[in-house]
């Protein structure tokens, strides 16, 4: 299991996490934007959407720091564009978490399979903060 963090940009993903590459001398970021993932026909992505930042992350210091853009007309507010990100390969784990963060929370997302991971969801705890629960494929994005 690991404790991740994972920030959020307004469209400017990709030039933040190739300086954070650099800075830290880490290997150039292996981009996902919006417009790589699987088509579905029930949510089609705008093309000004197409090439956002998905996911990306960066191993820096030892640690995975994950980033993404924000999807165009989300709120985005800086200061509080972070949220912390449980990984597991215990199922039952991420599950139990998300029951627990999410009483007197507020859930973004509710535990799903997604084409990233076989568990995931996303929630605001009672205390206003950020949580992303992840069941760990063992694929690197």
């Amino acid at each position: 299991m690991a404790i991740e963090v994972y920030l959020n940009f307004d469209g400017n993903c990709r030039e933040a996490a190739e300086f954070y590459a650099k800075v830290f001398q880490t290997e150039a970021p292996k981009i996902m934007t919006f417009g790589d993932a699987p088509p579905d026909p029930n949510f089609q992505i705008p093309e000004d959407a197409k090439h956002l930042v998905m996911h990306t992350n960066l191993n820096i210091a030892g640690s995975r720091v994950m980033f993404s853009d924000t999807w165009p007309g989300s709120p985005f507010v800086v200061g509080n564009n972070i949220s912390v990100t449980v990984v597991s390969k215990d199922e039952q784990l991420i599950r139990s978490a998300f029951e627990g963060l999410k009483e007197g929370g507020t859930v973004a997302m509710e535990l799903q399979e997604t084409f990233w991971s076989k568990c995931y969801g996303a929630v605001k705890d009672k205390f206003g903060v950020e949580w992303q629960v992840s069941l760990d494929s063992g694929e690197q994005f």
